[in-house]
């Protein structure tokens, strides 16, 4: 059997960081079962759908290193849910409801003053040919439910009916089915919730495995029932915990809150992304991996917590400096072409700034300062002016070798007696105008003799 999974968002707006989670999980655990990866988008709330929204999708996929082996709208697949409505009304596990939304909260409430549990008592299942008449004569449009098995004779009295699964992530799981209500599988206007296509395009797809937020527990069980409805043997099954911002709050498509467009935006890196995204709330140490490969041998969906985690995304700066300090020119060259970091200068000098980058963008206040000087020039002392007069006097001629800045340090010690941040600093904030920076030992040779002594003050 080939490993098949799937990332079924709704394109409804961009993707954040613990939607990545679930695409991540998902490609890695194909990538390690040598497996399929389909991209579905769950497009049948067409008035939310866009389809901007799933090219961005795609698109940040793309950026994270997801490439799937398939893309599937359920949009454009209503005549298979069509079939499969007409095989549950057959089977008669289908039926038609007619209560209101106002109707439905009352009988909650009734059920809660009486201790009972607040789900559906399938008050429709006893409607006369009458009742349906009267209310097909007022307008009433049904929705349809699916019939929970969860009785042994009478459905009007329902048992308990544990439905229960070795999950991928948490071990064994249970639903109690006679804890819910029988799920609506087609609105009053015909279109389809969540459940119906999922399950129908999990079976026609060959989807063995569906990994998704632990926010999906309670529906496994009534979708694990729904296949057996349908003739089908259910996927394996593993939920992950969900992710939280530090103040516990989750994570909404809606709002935007980290979303992969803006953290992109923000300069951070693909594999920082994924690296946090991936190992935080494990019991695997987050750290930066080079790219999903490595990323793969680290993850073990077992590895899991079954609580929530909570993320900073202050960590995914901490991933990006470790990834830019030992970023190969050649994973950079393009990059920083695009940003106008070009010629036989830019390798040379992407090894030296690497090391001081949060992200690769920066490289560019770094090459401004090679190119042209500092931005402003430094405020320094008399004794601070005359002595970089006295150590550019001591400047060597070129051409210079890799020793430049030590032998010129060395005769400038020994001319000026001093040493230690009195004679380094002055030359730091001479050449680049600022007090850190990379190693001018690296700098000099990159700003030549003649650039050098134009930063003279």
């Amino acid at each position: 059997m080939t490993v098949t999974v799937r990332f079924a968002p709704s394109p409804t707006g961009r993707i954040h960081i613990g939607n990545a989670r679930t695409a991540l999980f998902n490609w890695l655990f194909a990538l390690n079962n040598k497996g399929r990866f389909i991209q579905r988008f769950d497009d049948t709330d067409i008035a939310r759908s866009k389809q901007e929204f799933a090219d961005a999708i795609l698109y940040d996929l793309h950026w994270l290193g997801i490439f799937p082996d398939a893309t599937e709208y359920q949009s454009r697949r209503f005549e298979i849910y069509d079939a499969a409505v007409e095989r549950l009304k057959a089977a008669g596990v289908l039926y038609a409801c007619y209560e209101t939304p106002e109707e439905l909260d009352l009988r909650r409430k009734v059920r809660r003053t009486r201790g009972l549990p607040p789900v559906y008592g399938r008050e429709a299942l006893a409607l006369t040919t009458e009742q349906v008449a009267e209310y097909q004569a007022d307008g009433r449009r049904p929705h349809w439910r699916f019939l929970l098995p969860n009785f042994s004779g009478d459905p009007l009295q329902p048992e308990r009916t544990e439905i229960r699964w070795d999950d991928l992530v948490r071990g064994e799981e249970m639903v109690d089915l006679a804890s819910l209500s029988d799920p609506v599988l087609v609105r009053e206007d015909g279109t389809y919730l969540y459940t119906l296509p999922s399950v129908v395009d999990d079976m026609e797809m060959g989807v063995s495995h569906v990994i998704r937020g632990d926010d999906h527990v309670t529906n496994t069980g009534v979708q694990i029932a729904l296949f057996k409805a349908l003739g089908a043997e259910p996927p394996v099954f593993g939920h992950h915990n969900l992710l939280t911002t530090v103040s516990g709050e989750g994570l909404s498509k809606r709002t935007g809150a980290l979303s992969i467009e803006s953290l992109r935006e923000d300069g951070i890196e693909p594999m920082a992304v994924a690296s946090l995204a991936v190992l935080v709330g494990t019991s695997e140490n987050v750290a930066a991996a080079h790219d999903l490969t490595e990323l793969a041998g680290h993850f073990d969906p077992a590895a899991t917590s079954k609580s929530s985690s909570k993320f900073d995304p202050a960590e995914l700066f901490v991933l990006n400096r470790v990834l830019l300090h030992h970023m190969p020119f050649d994973e950079a060259r393009d990059r920083l072409m695009v940003l106008g970091i070009s010629g036989e200068q830019a390798e040379p000098f992407w090894l030296a700034v690497r090391g001081n980058l949060d992200r690769l963008a920066d490289a560019v206040a770094w090459w401004r300062v090679l190119r042209e000087g500092p931005r402003e020039k430094p405020d320094f002392s008399d004794d601070d002016r005359d002595f970089l007069h006295q150590a550019l006097d001591l400047l060597p001629e070129e051409p210079w070798n890799g020793t430049i800045w030590k032998d010129w340090t060395g005769k400038i010690r020994e001319a000026t007696g001093r040493k230690g941040k009195a004679l380094f600093m002055p030359l730091r904030l001479a050449l680049t105008g600022l007090p850190s920076g990379p190693e001018l030992a690296d700098l000099l040779p990159l700003m030549g003799r003649e650039g050098t002594l134009a930063r003279r003050p």
